[in-house]
């Protein structure tokens, strides 16, 4: 018998869109001869399932199930594929812990930690892996610059305390410049980072348990022809992704074993998707996505691919371990 599938996107926060074409590809991909797939998008102005004509139904909220033709559809498992608020934060973790519903996300608690940089990197750090230099500050702290360049040092990166790709991120060379940086980054969130730069190559590596087994997906480099892997960098076609990275053996070893450790610690589940950036052999962590972009050009459908897994196959292995979660 075919299972009910829900695969929710869009969310709350500015990275709707890029979310709604994530959760379009897992949609086209998941196995119909195995699946009943539901697309259900998740906004402020209800959650919806909205089939191929175009027509919605609304939600329950009471117990996430929706009626069709009169006929309550109950729902297997969740594919979850919203990015930023409410989908990585822990919210919708939380939620469907407490009907019991099953879905391809790690638990509540450490979205809501890995969603928060600050805390995050407080964690990883207990670890032995390395992180930037940094600063936390909230809005409507008083900004010294001169004590934030000390402990940091130019250029420094500015960038929102829980959000995603990229919003809110600016580079920052001159003190005059902060101010309008930390305005940026507070359009976004009440809570903002301020981080050294790392001069390195920046890579990005996707893992998750393959027959249980935690598994580190082949490495990418990020090489972008912006100033650093900005929005426009990541969605505009403004850098190469090379997978797999061509990097020493050595290097590649400590990567894979700084993402894998990450991974175990942070306690996560599915695939999730960690950036680093490697500084005189070292790789140095920067934060880590629990619900990665899923678009057939993304980077962890890149690495899928390099290892011998078409989205199909990677898509289903991930509602499989919901499933017998």
């Amino acid at each position: 018998m075919k299972k009910n599938i829900a695969v929710i996107m869009g969310g709350y926060s500015s990275e709707r869109l890029i979310s709604l074409k994530s959760g379009g590809v897992v949609c086209r991909n998941l196995d119909k001869e195995k699946y009943n797939v539901y697309p259900v998008d998740i906004s402020r102005d209800g959650w919806y399932y909205i089939n191929e004509l175009d027509e919605k139904y609304p939600v329950d909220m009471n117990d996430f199930t929706v009626t069709v033709d009169g006929e309550k559809v109950r729902f297997d498992a969740v594919f979850n594929a919203i990015h930023g608020n409410p989908g990585e934060n822990g919210l919708m973790q939380a939620y469907f812990e407490l009907l019991g519903v099953r879905h391809t996300s790690c638990g509540h608690f450490e979205s809501a930690l890995t969603f928060n940089k600050r805390e995050c990197i407080a964690v990883v750090r207990q670890y032995g892996i390395n992180t930037a230099k940094s600063v936390f500050m909230t809005k409507g702290d008083a900004v010294d610059a001169d004590a934030i360049i000390s402990r940091v040092g130019l250029p420094c990166f500015v960038k929102p305390n829980r959000a995603g790709s990229s919003f809110g991120i600016t580079k920052v060379y001159k003190k005059e410049e902060l101010p309008a940086a930390l305005e940026e980054a507070y359009k976004e969130d009440s809570e903002i980072l301020i981080e050294s730069f790392l001069d390195g190559r920046e890579v990005s590596v996707g893992v998750m348990r393959i027959n249980g087994r935690v598994t580190v997906l082949p490495i990418t480099e990020i090489v972008s022809m912006n100033d650093f892997f900005d929005y426009k960098a990541k969605y505009e076609g403004r850098s190469k992704e090379i997978t797999p990275a061509d990097l020493p053996a050595d290097i590649e070893a400590k990567v894979k074993e700084a993402a894998a450790r990450t991974y175990e610690k942070l306690n996560m589940k599915g695939v999730a998707r960690s950036e680093f950036i490697i500084v005189d052999g070292q790789p140095h962590f920067l934060e880590i996505n629990t619900c990665p972009g899923l678009s057939a050009a993304s980077i962890v459908p890149q690495q899928a691919r390099a290892m011998g897994m078409e989205l199909p196959e990677f898509f289903g292995e991930l509602v499989r371990q919901a499933l017998e979660d």
